[in-house]
């Protein structure tokens, strides 16, 4: 799951994308997968495509593990967590 959601962010051109094992420390996800757009269009375009790869593969996600935080900060709440920032949101968390 990590995987196909670090390739789906990777195909629409996110940046600085950082996987990390959080499995040893946590119990709520294996995964913190961080990653940033360009713009507000550009991080919710990454927040679909992790949607739309991992549907492919027969992970459906409802509406209530996707969450706009704020604008330019979206969370998706799986197995791994996918957290996409635009970059002045990330500079900030």
């Amino acid at each position: 799951m990590a995987s196909i959601a670090y390739h789906a962010l990777d195909s629409k051109k996110g940046e600085d994308i950082q996987v990390i094992d959080i499995s040893e420390i946590s119990v709520l996800a294996d995964y913190f997968i961080i990653a940033n757009g360009t713009s507000n269009s550009q991080v919710q375009a990454l927040v679909d495509n992790v949607e739309e790869e991992l549907a492919k593969e027969g992970f459906i996600l409802n509406k209530e593990k996707v969450m706009v935080l704020e604008p330019g900060f979206c969370l998706i709440m799986v197995i791994s967590f996918v957290h996409v920032f635009d970059k002045e949101n990330r500079l900030f968390y």
